[in-house]
C-alpha cells in the first residue's frame, strides 16, 4: 500500500504514471489474497508484462479491472484515478463536460465515468439511532421558471405531480441517509423510516401531516414551520436541512438537471461525501476504490437505465453469428431490397 495523500499535489506525485496506478489497484484488489474473478480459485499466475493474469485452474486470462467496476475500460487507472479524486473532493460535484476537461475524455465517456463511481458510492444497510433528523426535499422544475402554457396549477409545495421527492434523515454527529421516493403518503415516508432509522431513537421533524403516526414507534418531536416555529431548545431539523442546502447547491450550480431514473445515483454521490467529510482524503479514495473493486462490472445499459439488446445466434450464410434483433432486422431489409432490385 503506498502513503498517504492529503492534497493534490501528494496525490499527483502518488499516482504519476499508470504502473503505480496499477500497483495501487492490486494492492486493494488482492489485500485478502490472490483470487480468480472467474472462478475465485486463489492461484493465479502473472504475465511478465505486470498487466495480465491467468487462473491455474480455469485458465482464463483477466486483467485488474476484470470483474469490478472499471469492466474492460480501455480508459487508463490513472484518468480514473483522477476522476475519484475529482468527485470525492468537490463539495458541489463535477458536472461531466468539466470532468471531460479535466481527465481528458470526451463528456460521453466522463458521463459514463461519473455514474459508474456512482454506483460505488452507494449508501450501507446501516442504521441510524439516538436523535435523528428527518427531512424531504423535492427535485423538479418551478412552475413560475416555466413557458405558460407547460404550467400545470396545484403543483405548488409538496405536491409530486412535477416532481420527486427525496427522503432525508441525518443522525446528530453522524451519517446521512438518503432514498428517492414515489410519493410523500404516510406508508412511503414510515417505510422509509423503518428502513433506516432503529425504532425507539428520538425523530425530530416539522409538522408534516406523513409524519403523525410516528409517535407509536419514535420519541417523535416537531417544530411548526407554519408557525414560523424553527427551534424549540434541541429540537430542530436543521442539520437535514443543511445537507438539503449543499444538495440543492450542487443541483442548481454544477448539474443544473438530475433525471429521476439517475436521481438515486446523484443522492448517493452528495451523501457520500457528507458521510466521509470528516475522514482523511487518502483514506475516503482507499475506501471508494475498494468498493469499485467490490462491486462488480456494470454494463453501459445498466447505467443509463435501459435493457440490452436482445442477443441471439444467428446462421447467415452458413456462419454462426451473434448478433442483436436490430442489427438481424438490418440485414434483413438489405436482403429484401437486394430482391426487390433484382427483379
Amino acid at each position: 500500500m503506498m502513503n498517504d495523500f492529503s492534497n493534490l499535489l501528494e496525490f499527483n506525485d502518488q499516482f504519476n504514471n499508470e504502473d503505480n496506478c496499477r500497483q495501487y489497484f492490486e494492492s486493494i484488489r488482492f489485500q485478502n489474497g490472490d483470487f480468480c474473478p472467474h472462478c475465485g480459485h486463489s492461484k493465479i499466475f502473472r504475465f511478465s508484462d505486470g498487466k495480465r493474469y491467468r487462473c491455474e485452474k480455469c485458465r482464463k486470462d483477466f486483467t485488474i479491472k476484470t470483474g469490478t467496476l472499471f469492466g474492460e475500460s480501455k480508459i487508463p487507472l490513472q484518468k480514473w484515478f483522477i476522476a475519484i479524486y475529482l468527485l470525492t473532493t468537490r463539495k458541489k460535484g463535477i458536472s461531466s463536460i468539466e470532468l471531460a476537461e479535466q481527465v481528458g475524455v470526451s463528456q460521453k465517456t466522463a458521463w459514463f465515468m461519473d455514474h459508474r463511481i456512482r454506483e460505488a458510492m452507494k449508501q450501507d444497510n446501516g442504521k441510524l439511532f439516538g436523535t435523528v433528523e428527518t427531512d424531504e426535499t423535492y427535485i423538479g422544475g418551478k412552475e413560475k421558471n416555466k413557458h405558460t402554457k407547460k404550467r400545470i396549477k396545484g403543483t405548488q409545495g409538496r405536491s409530486t405531480t412535477t416532481k420527486t421527492p427525496i427522503m432525508g434523515m441525518v443522525q446528530r454527529g453522524g451519517k446521512v441517509r438518503t432514498t428517492v421516493l414515489p410519493d410523500v403518503k404516510v406508508k412511503t415516508i414510515e417505510d422509509a423510516i423503518f428502513g433506516n432509522v432503529r425504532k425507539g431513537s428520538k425523530i425530530y421533524s416539522d409538522d408534516f401531516i406523513s409524519y403523525r403516526n410516528l409517535p407509536k414507534y419514535y420519541k417523535h418531536r416537531v417544530v411548526k414551520h407554519r408557525d414560523n416555529e424553527y427551534v424549540r431548545g434541541d429540537v430542530h431539523s436543521n442539520s437535514v436541512e443543511s445537507f438539503w442546502a449543499l444538495f440543492k447547491r450542487g443541483y442548481h450550480g454544477t448539474y443544473h438537471s438530475m433525471s429521476k431514473k439517475h436521481l438515486q445515483r446523484y443522492v448517493d454521490e452528495f451523501a457520500f461525501r457528507f458521510n466521509n467529510r470528516t475522514t482523511e482524503m487518502s483514506e475516503k479514495f482507499a475506501e471508494l476504490v475498494q468498493q469499485i473493486s467490490n462491486r462488480g462490472n456494470v454494463s453501459y445499459e445498466a447505467v443509463i437505465g435501459e435493457k440490452a439488446p436482445q442477443v441471439i445466434l444467428r446462421s447467415i450464410k452458413g456462419r454462426n453469428l451473434t448478433l442483436t434483433l436490430q442489427n438481424i432486422t438490418r440485414y434483413e431489409k438489405r436482403q429484401t431490397t437486394k430482391k426487390a432490385q433484382t427483379y
